[in-house]
């Protein structure tokens, strides 16, 4: 399928080191819990997210990063938007949180379809940045989280995985901190510990190539799965999906990556004031 074919699908995602929009068929509803504070909006009707024996049914949901629970959905197609954790302030979030779950639940749902609806028709062949982003789908940028520059640099080197096996001692040593000191320090600042971390980005570089005709073997190998029964088992915890069917329902999925000139040769973030 060309790209013409599949921006007409209506099937599209937006990603970025830092954000996710993903509009696009949903899958059977299994158990999921991916390392990004992962908000889902229904398309039409109503869904149903569930978290052990608690339920939330409603047009719009919010769960925080490695909880586990399923999604289901009236219509086969859903929104579904990461933002990774460690980038926003944790103030921003809860706020964020509460007014999902809240009496502004409407609107919310209501503006991130509107964002869907803006982003079908410009068909973006262009970048964006974070602040872009987050304007369009939230209406304001969400506050930049206050981190450590040493774990900052180390957490942006694992978005990328091409080729790349990054372990915690090569982090450590690339700032100068010994082993034991920048996995205390790493969780401290990002909440989670940096193997929990590494395997989510791991497993979120996947969405990269998710519309391509791509060996699946190969793939899992180039971004640092030791094999293919680890990289089913990673990415289907993460996603709820095993990799063919996430595959096989991307064929007609648009995707967009963000500004290449959105970070600057430091490695930070560009475009807000």
């Amino acid at each position: 399928m060309n790209d013409d074919d599949r921006r007409e699908s209506g099937r599209l995602m937006l990603i970025s080191p830092e954000r996710v929009f993903y509009a696009g068929l949903l899958g059977r509803p299994r158990k999921r819990a991916g390392g990004g504070f992962s908000i889902y909006a229904a398309m039409q009707g109503s869904l149903k997210i569930t978290e052990g024996k608690s339920e939330t049914v409603g047009e719009v949901a919010v769960v925080p990063p490695y909880v586990t629970h399923s999604v289901e959905s009236e219509y086969p197609s859903i929104i579904c938007l990461l933002i990774e954790p460690e980038t926003v302030e944790p103030s921003a979030l809860v706020a964020l949180s509460t007014k999902i779950s809240g009496t502004e639940s409407p609107d919310i749902a209501q503006r991130i379809r509107a964002a869907y609806a803006t982003l079908r028709r410009q068909q973006r062949r262009g970048g964006f940045t974070t602040a872009e982003f987050d304007r369009l789908v939230f209406g304001e940028e969400l506050a930049d989280r206050n981190i450590d520059q040493r774990i900052r640099r180390a957490a942006l080197s694992l978005n990328d995985f091409s080729g790349s096996k990054l372990t915690a001692a090569d982090c450590a040593a690339s700032v100068n901190l010994s082993p034991s000191r920048f996995l205390h320090l790493f969780k401290e600042q990002t909440g989670v510990s940096f193997r929990a971390f590494r395997a989510w980005k791991r497993a979120r570089h996947l969405l990269h190539f998710v519309n391509e005709d791509i060996n699946l073997a190969h793939l899992a190998q180039d971004i640092g799965y030791p094999d293919s029964t680890h990289f089913s088992h990673s990415i289907r915890r993460f996603y709820g999906l095993q990799p063919r069917a996430i595959f096989s329902g991307s064929r007609d999925l648009a995707i967009y990556r963000s500004d290449p000139g959105v970070l600057d040769n430091a490695g930070f973030r560009q475009g807000r004031p």
